[in-house]
């Protein structure tokens, strides 16, 4: 009984003896070229698929995302009995819910304004507004969202969250679904998406989107690239309506060198950095989803291929 490792070696030097260690009735095998006997391979892990692995391991009952997100998996690839299970870490969390609020804080102060000032020797100060007159709405209330909102808590601002299904935070006005979506943003000032991919969230940061929002709504982004429509934002940004955008995720990744994001003076862009799994973290959380399975538990992180996440 084997884990057949797909990723890198700087993380497979990490994942080995920690396997070894706490997992050693599942050998740890790193590369197809290592695969000795096909059918022993029952577990997979890694970050995105080559053609054809899934038909030369027919015994493989799961697959291990060696990040949180698994849509780059392309589940519809996989055979229905295959299960998929993301690690799950305390650090995601905590990293997400530092990016946002950096995010949310420089949007608030308007940071692109005056980087773009320092850029042409412009010493010149705006208006400020207090926090308590603006509304922060999360878009995604997991793991990440609920993290964020506890962080922006002590800042003052007015908290409101949408997703999927409806939900009570304490202290933060809720909304759910297709039917809450448009009362959510009528009056949110800072938009932050948390979402993740689905059918149902490729392309929702629209032109139609964008245009529910209040004037001089501001956007951060650290869900998926895939969510957002470029055009529909840079038109926004244009006319004035949206007043600057924080984006981590972007489709493609990197961006072409002429893209306008990379110099546009209202866009903070950042390389997909807001989470990044540590290694030892992600390998236990791999161990963990694994003994599970073997024991017949509960597995964290196990992904609902119908929604997706």
């Amino acid at each position: 009984m084997a884990l057949l490792y797909l990723s890198s070696a700087e993380r497979a030097a990490v994942w080995r003896p920690l396997f070894e260690r706490e997992l050693p009735q599942v050998r740890f095998v790193e590369g197809e070229p290592a695969v000795e006997d096909p059918a022993s391979i029952r577990y997979l892990a890694a970050w995105t698929l080559p053609d054809g692995v899934i038909d030369r391991y027919p015994n493989i009952e799961m697959v291990v995302s060696v990040g949180a997100g698994v849509d780059q998996l392309d589940l519809a690839r996989l055979p229905e009995n295959v299960l998929v299970a993301r690690c799950v870490t305390e650090s995601i969390g905590q990293m997400m819910r530092d990016y946002t609020v950096l995010g949310v804080l420089a949007m608030h102060r308007d940071l692109p304004r005056y980087i773009a000032q320092q850029r042409r020797g412009l010493w010149e100060s705006g208006p400020v507004a207090l926090a308590r007159r603006r509304k922060v709405g999360v878009m995604g209330l997991g793991q990440l969202g609920l993290a964020t909102l506890e962080a922006l808590r002590p800042f003052g601002f007015r908290l409101a969250g949408w997703s999927r299904t409806a939900r009570g935070i304490a202290g933060v006005e809720t909304f759910s679904g297709k039917d809450g979506l448009l009362p959510f943003l009528a009056d949110t000032d800072i938009l932050v998406c948390l979402l993740p991919l689905t059918e149902d969230t490729r392309g929702i940061l629209d032109a139609e989107l964008f245009a529910a929002l209040p004037e001089g709504a501001c956007l951060v982004h650290a869900g998926r690239g895939r969510q957002l429509d470029h055009a529909a934002l840079l038109n926004a940004l244009g006319s004035g309506h949206i007043r600057g955008a924080f984006l981590d995720v972007t489709e493609p990744e990197p961006l072409p060198a002429d893209h306008p994001f990379w110099s546009h003076p209202a866009v903070v862009l950042t390389p997909h950095v807001a989470t990044i799994t540590d290694f030892e973290e992600g390998a236990l959380s791999a161990i963990a989803s694994l003994r599970a399975h073997l024991n017949g538990g509960q597995i964290q992180g196990l992904v609902d291929r119908e929604r997706g996440y």
